[in-house]
């Protein structure tokens, strides 16, 4: 878990234009007693501070900026180059500046430019804070003092950094469902940035976005529950308590999960669908194609609407889909999974049945070799709507 300005610092470098590391000299502090003020910045970030047509000026460069210190309070700085001396400084920090103290020499000081005139600084004193920084960005001690190159940063840090940020952004211990899965959509297109899949690859996609909530989801566990499972508990009846909410929140988590992320997959493809729709009494299959409006116009043909139930596990509640949609009992049932592998006897009850099951592609290897050919990809299932939707 991130510790509170290393979390702000490295997230302030991620989403800033630039970004700049060292740690504090003797001289930077006042240690030293010397008559220089202010903290000294290496050359390599002179672009950082001074942006090309202010450069081209001649002499002392003097700029007036906003600087915001460990996202609590600003001050009206000054950067100075001093071009004869290739030396760069940030003074003016106010009466009461709380870092620049003798007693904090060694302290790592980072700075990100937000625009051309508004900044952000952090101090970092504690070893941990300070390797948590420096190993986010996979910068050694020896390669402070420069600007930071974020593409160091791996994937999995990012990730992580992300779901840090929501889990502190949130005002409800656990957010709805349908929050929590538009979240681990979001984190996983901002890290992995491959939005396209959504059409050219919706397999992968809904995959890629189940596997980032489950990892968000466990993430906000712990982060509720941690402390408590540390600490244990004084009784069984509590331990009993606790464990309920905590499966509970699961199950229910898992049963939405699927059928967010397929709403969205569908959204992505421009698809028509009523999620939760009526059918008959109180039945409600996940999704009716087109709408619920086309299901219950009967002038509308039968063999342009489609039922697809979504159901994470589907061994043994597969048959809960035969029933959902009246007007659709003679008509093939699909079913989305993420079940990997059923035996080849219940595949065969699912054919007399007429269910068809519907699986991202990489897990179709886990089911019977010999009947395999029976199972579309969620790909082909959208193509096959878009076909529907479009012969209307």
């Amino acid at each position: 878990m991130l510790t509170t300005y290393a979390g702000q610092a490295i997230h302030s470098v991620l989403t800033s234009e630039k970004g700049f590391c060292k740690f504090l000299s003797a001289n930077d502090a006042g240690a030293t007693g010397a008559h220089q003020s202010g903290i000294l910045i290496s050359k390599s970030a002179v672009e950082m501070l001074f942006n090309k047509r202010e450069l081209e000026q001649s002499g002392i460069l003097k700029k007036m900026v906003k600087i915001k210190w460990q996202d609590d309070f600003e001050t009206e700085s000054r950067f100075t180059y001093y071009e004869s001396k290739n030396e760069l400084r940030i003074t003016r920090f106010g009466r009461g500046f709380p870092f620049l103290k003798p007693e904090q020499t060694g302290a790592l000081f980072v700075l990100t430019r937000q625009s051309n005139t508004d900044y952000s600084g952090y101090f970092l004193e504690t070893d941990e804070e300070i390797e948590e920084f420096l190993d986010t960005f996979s910068i050694s001690p020896t390669e402070t003092n420069s600007l930071i190159d974020t593409g160091r940063v791996s994937m999995e840090v990012q990730e992580k950094l992300e779901i840090q940020e929501f889990i502190n952004s949130l005002e409800a211990d656990f957010p709805m469902s349908c929050l929590m899965s538009e979240a681990a959509r979001t984190i996983e297109e901002k890290v992995y940035d491959h939005s396209e899949y959504v059409v050219t690859n919706p397999d992968e996609k809904i995959i890629s976005w189940t596997n980032m909530e489950y990892t968000l989801f466990r993430a906000l566990e712990y982060a509720r529950y941690g402390e408590v499972i540390t600490k244990g508990f004084q009784s069984v009846d509590e331990f009993v308590r606790v464990a309920n909410i905590v499966l509970n929140r699961r199950k229910s988590r898992a049963g939405k999960s699927l059928e967010h992320h397929l709403a969205a997959i569908f959204d992505g493809n421009e698809i028509e669908y009523s999620a939760q729709a009526k059918t008959e009494g109180n039945k409600k299959p996940d999704f009716l194609f087109p709408s619920q409006e086309a299901y219950h116009d009967f002038e509308f043909p039968t063999e342009h609407l489609i039922s697809l139930a979504a159901k994470t596990t589907c061994k043994d509640r597969w048959r809960q889909v035969l029933n959902e949609a009246d007007r659709l009992r003679d008509r093939p049932k699909y079913l989305c999974t993420l079940q990997q592998g059923v035996s080849g006897m219940q595949m065969d009850e699912m054919q007399a049945e007429n269910v068809i099951l519907v699986v991202p592609r990489p897990y179709i290897n886990t089911y019977p070799k010999d009947r395999r050919d029976r199972i579309w990809t969620l790909a082909r299932f959208i193509q096959y709507v878009k076909e529907i939707e479009g012969n209307k």
